[in-house]
């Protein structure tokens, strides 16, 4: 249970970054520019590194790889949940139009709703979550083939 509540906290600090990021891009009027999302990934990877580091540090004898992709599975998820509700909540009642500017911005001629958009952004979120899960590990994992630094 400590494990989640590590992944957990680091989720939502991990969230309230990216929210950070996107309201600092809203005021500049980038938020609709998709090119600035590249970035969220990189604030998604930070936070799991930090997650897993830590998980680590704290008992690095019983450390495993599932111990570890477990703990940048759930900070990745809760970081994704967490910012998912908060796009909604922006495109929806703090910016209404933000879902035309951003179809202009992408030359979109889509028929989309708010769910769609928010439905991508939170499957971007995933898939950043694991590949960045995945990318993290190979930096912590025990290895047999080598004496590991304690």
């Amino acid at each position: 249970m400590k494990t989640i509540s590590l992944s957990v906290r680091f989720g939502l600090v991990t969230s309230a970054v990216l929210v950070a990021y996107f309201l600092i891009l809203a005021m500049f009027d980038k938020q609709s520019n998709p090119f600035f999302s590249f970035f969220n990934a990189v604030i998604t990877f930070f936070g799991i590194f930090e997650a897993i580091r830590l998980q680590k540090l704290k008992d690095p004898k019983s450390f495993s790889y599932g111990e570890g992709f477990k703990t940048g599975i759930v900070t990745g998820f809760s970081a994704t949940a967490f910012f998912s509700v908060f796009f909604l909540f922006y495109a929806t009642e703090i910016n209404p139009d933000f879902l035309s500017n951003l179809l202009d911005t992408i030359n979109g001629v889509f028929k989309v709703d708010i769910g769609i958009i928010t439905f991508i952004v939170a499957i971007m979120g995933i898939a950043t979550t694991v590949v960045s899960t995945l990318t993290v590990m190979q930096l912590f994992k025990n290895t047999g083939n080598n004496i590991q630094k304690q």
